[in-house]
């Protein structure tokens, strides 16, 4: 990744081309949400991509960011945050940074994102582009994201940004009363995205949204390396 400088910050062009993406991917599939529609205009979707596919960081589909891993099209980052529903005092957890794309448009919408990514390499470039772009409501860290952040639970909202086989136990754990949980499970192939809702009594709700294709999650409580 080329590193950002000052200029590429200030001198964005692409502004046209975000607001395409949201008119024409986002809206008419029914994404509702204002603040994640704002989110997703203000940040710079092309900065979190490598040079050599920045060209198509506004078009409607994944991209590889390097490590075997991908930046998910915007339709489905703006699916999961409307279904997500974070408010502006939240403290979310998103499990796989990647790029630190998703991370970026939530600490936009929240007031604190921790965020776990298992490759190191592409946590440091993540937190590289965080301080760019002055985002600091974003942590980062390295490890085994289906164990979560205990240190930092419980969360008013979880995202996972990797397939799953099941719903891990520590996760559900770590979400406050009244919390959102936005995961895909499944095989390694497609998965359901789910939304699961902690009820004020400790039990859990589970809903389908639709199915999707994620990487694997890879950790104790989800799929072997």
């Amino acid at each position: 990744m080329t590193p950002l400088n000052h200029g590429s910050l200030t001198s964005d062009n692409r502004a046209a081309e975000r607001k395409q993406m949201v008119e024409k991917q986002l809206v008419p599939r029914g994404i509702k949400n204002e603040a994640v529609l704002k989110s997703m205009l203000r940040v710079p979707r092309h900065l979190f991509v490598p040079d050599r596919v920045q060209a198509f960081a506004y078009h409607d589909g994944p991209l590889h960011i390097g490590e075997g891993q991908t930046i998910s099209q915007p339709y489905i980052v703006a699916l999961m945050l409307e279904l997500l529903a974070p408010a502006p005092a939240d403290r979310v957890l998103e499990i796989g940074t990647g790029s630190g794309y998703a991370a970026a448009v939530l600490s936009r919408l929240t007031a604190m994102v921790y965020t776990i990514e298992r490759l190191a390499n592409l946590a440091d470039k993540a937190r590289a582009r965080f301080r760019a772009l002055k985002y600091d409501n974003i942590e980062v860290r390295v490890g085994d994201g289906t164990r979560g952040w205990p240190g930092e639970a419980p969360f008013d909202g979880i995202i996972v940004s990797a397939g799953a086989p099941v719903i891990p136990r520590t996760l559900r754990e770590q979400m406050k009363p009244g919390g959102r949980l936005v995961i895909p499970v499944g095989d390694k192939n497609h998965q359901e995205l789910l939304l699961v809702r902690r009820k004020p009594d400790g039990g859990f709700t589970e809903e389908i949204s639709e199915v999707v294709c994620f990487v694997p999650l890879i950790g104790q409580e989800g799929w072997d390396s």
